[in-house]
């Protein structure tokens, strides 16, 4: 085997040229029926060199003594083709017009050329099926939902390299006119509507999705016809993250929650993002937290002339200025420790580091807990904005942009509110300053502090139960680093005075995320992780809205993101006055009279209700309850059917939050938010 590779290109070469000799006497010999005419056999002697020479060189460009022909491809194919018929073609001209010997048959030249073209293809195709015979027995059975381009590429390159553990069994494929085809000798079974069958009858130990350029609502629907079949999911990078488009088995991983959420649209011009960051200085509020430290991540990557990270809890803080300094050594990050609230601190900070570009990501987010403290909620999401808002105003700031939320539109909350307030704070400041305010505005992020994601995930680690509050409970989810992209090209488009909208897609049943994500770890739902209701908290609305009823949406110019005309806004004096009053309210712990007045602010605020400063605390103690049937919940687990039963024998009904007497005259928010349907 040494001495055949040490010696490899001369015999490629001789057996190149064997197989012209061959293939010109073939030619003749079924020209004349076996019997060679003395005549004809003296022209075929005579030319013989000449071909042998002629076609030896002109194969030569074309690579035809180059290529590893355990890979053949169509591409070698080509070039046999095209050195063929070229070299036919010089040789026609030299017998037939440079040498005159017009006695030589004509149809000599086609049959060669296609014995030719046989010969040469037949030997690189028996190698590579000489090879495919030498390949071991696999021990697992794949079967490929997508009988695409990609999931071409992944049976070619099986069948390529014999290492791999995977023996594609066929295809699934949504596409009716697919069913009974062949690929590579791999059959399309049927579709979606066959799955069952096709499970029983072939028995497949993993499922790989090879959708690459597939919608995240596609693959949900894919994740959700295997969710009764207990084997592992796989799927291939979305060929925007493959090099070249090439796909191979070892790219293949776990399906992953991420694939079933939106992604930033691909192709948005990152020019813009460094015309608006590249050199300037950057302030960044809430840095430590997963919005905001995402936020630091991509400005770093734009190479700002000096970072500041401003928050109030340090942990968070220190570990991504750490990172920053890690991976963006060239960026001067200051990791400054403050609060948003502490409008002194606040003025030092502008004073000192001269920001020219704000994000103002700090803020109270999670619902329930602000419904039980709703006074702190006003101060850190209403006082701080407006605190750091006029500070950039009065140190020249070009450009402040505030993060807000969904639940900011048609608030029932009194988190949403509060975002409500500031956005309008926000809105009126840039009216009469030349800091160019606006707000953007998205759904849950996956993963982020307090999200309903890693809760999840403990619970399934815990071996469930899974507690969902409703079963049509709606929300918009989005991966972190695309709604941090977004909210850059948002930044970008700022005029003043705008509220932009992230296009997060449709709107995802919590339900739905939970059955996912107990899928995608390798359980069956309902019958190894049950799943069950615990009733909407305090504040929840079962789905979100990005636009609110007094609010129209026009396109932007960047792809995914939106932008909001309000209606109306508020008389600025008569509206600070009463912003004010607001914080003085939550200063003073006045819960009853802070809702009334977050009412006479935000119009379209429908309170659940909350009576008196007594009300608050007996919803932080229900919190409390509600956590330990959560944990009772997953102590008393067992593994199986049996354990779903356990469960909910044992279980404590959930506390179901009833709304008060609302005194402030506010329209309460329904249970069911038939309001909004």
């Amino acid at each position: 085997m040494q001495v055949i590779l040490k010696y490899r290109r001369p015999l490629v070469v001789g057996l190149h040229l064997l197989l012209i000799v061959l293939a010109n006497y073939l030619a003749f010999w079924l020209r004349f029926d076996g019997a060679i005419p003395n005549e004809e056999w003296q022209l075929f002697v005579q030319m013989l060199p000449w071909l042998v020479v002629l076609r030896g060189a002109i194969f030569i460009p074309f690579r035809l003594y180059e290529g590893l022909w355990r890979y053949t491809s169509i591409g070698d194919l080509r070039n046999i083709i095209g050195g063929v018929l070229a070299s036919t073609f010089v040789f026609y001209v030299i017998v037939h017009w440079g040498l005159s010997l017009t006695a030589y048959p004509k149809t000599v030249f086609l049959i060669d050329s296609m014995l030719l073209v046989s010969l040469l293809g037949g030997v690189r195709l028996a190698r590579r099926i000489y090879r495919g015979f030498g390949y071991p027995d696999r021990k697992k059975r794949i079967l490929i939902y997508g009988a695409g381009d990609a999931g071409e590429m992944v049976v070619r390159d099986i069948k390529n390299n014999p290492f791999y553990e995977y023996e594609p069994i066929g295809f699934i494929d949504d596409d009716t006119n697919k069913t009974g085809r062949w690929i590579h000798g791999i059959k399309v079974f049927g579709t979606r509507e066959t799955l069952s069958r096709i499970f029983e009858e072939q028995k497949p130990h993993a499922v790989l999705v090879t959708i690459s350029r597939a919608e995240p609502a596609v693959i949900r629907k894919v994740v959700k016809a295997l969710e009764s079949y207990k084997v592992p999911i796989k799927t291939l990078p979305n060929l925007r993250d493959v090099l070249g488009g090439q796909i191979e088995v070892s790219q293949i991983r776990n399906l992953a929650i991420e694939d079933l959420l939106e992604r930033a649209p691909v192709g948005l011009d990152a020019e813009p993002l460094r015309h608006l960051i590249n050199g300037k200085r950057v302030l960044v509020t809430g840095a430590g937290g997963s919005i905001g430290s995402e936020l630091c991540r991509q400005i770093a990557a734009l190479n700002p002339s000096a970072l500041v990270l401003f928050d109030r809890y340090e942990n968070g803080l220190f570990a991504v200025a750490n990172e920053l300094r890690s991976s963006y050594g060239g960026v001067q990050a200051h990791a400054v420790v403050g609060d948003v609230t502490d409008k002194a601190r606040v003025c030092r900070i502008m004073a000192e580091h001269q920001p020219q570009i704000v994000f103002h990501a700090a803020a109270h987010k999670h619902v329930p807990l602000m419904e039980a403290s709703p006074c702190e909620a006003v101060k850190n999401n209403v006082g701080g904005t407006r605190t750091l808002a006029e500070a950039a105003q009065e140190f020249h700031v070009e450009r402040f942009i505030l993060i807000s939320t969904d639940k900011a539109v048609n608030p029932t909350s009194v988190m949403g509110a509060s975002k409500r307030v500031a956005e309008l704070v926000v809105q009126r400041l840039s009216r009469e300053s030349r800091t160019i305010f606006a707000t953007v505005r998205f759904g849950n992020v996956l993963g982020s502090n307090g999200s309903v994601i890693p809760l999840f995930m403990e619970q399934i680690k815990a071996g469930g139960p899974v507690t969902v509050t409703h079963p049509e409970v709606r929300r918009y989810f989005m991966l972190i680093p695309e709604a941090v992209h977004l909210v850059l090209h948002a930044a970008v488009l700022a005029k003043g005075g705008e509220i932009f909208v992230l296009d997060m897609g449709e709107q995802i049943k919590v339900l739905d995320m939970a059955r996912n994500l107990i899928r995608l770890s390798g359980y069956v739902p309902e019958q190894e992780v049950p799943i069950t209701f615990v009733g909407l908290r305090p504040g929840e609305k079962l789905f979100e809205e990005l636009v609110g009823r007094d609010e129209t949406v026009e396109d932007s110019s960047v792809r995914g993101v939106l932008q909001i005309q309000p209606d109306s806004l508020p008389d600025a004096h008569l509206f600070f006055h009463k912003v004010v009053d607001l914080e003085r309210i939550a200063a003073e712990g006045k819960a009853r009279i802070l809702i009334e007045q977050l009412c006479d602010l935000v119009s379209t605020y429908s309170p659940q209700g909350l009576k008196n400063e007594e009300w608050a605390e007996e919803v932080a103690q229900r919190l409390v309850k509600m956590q330990d049937v959560f944990v009772s919940h997953r102590r008393t687990h067992v593994s199986g059917k049996g354990a779903v039963e356990k469960a909910e024998a044992r279980s404590v009904s959930p506390p179901v939050f009833v709304a008060p007497s609302n005194e402030a005259g506010c329209r309460p928010a329904s249970q069911s938010n038939a309001a909004y349907e």
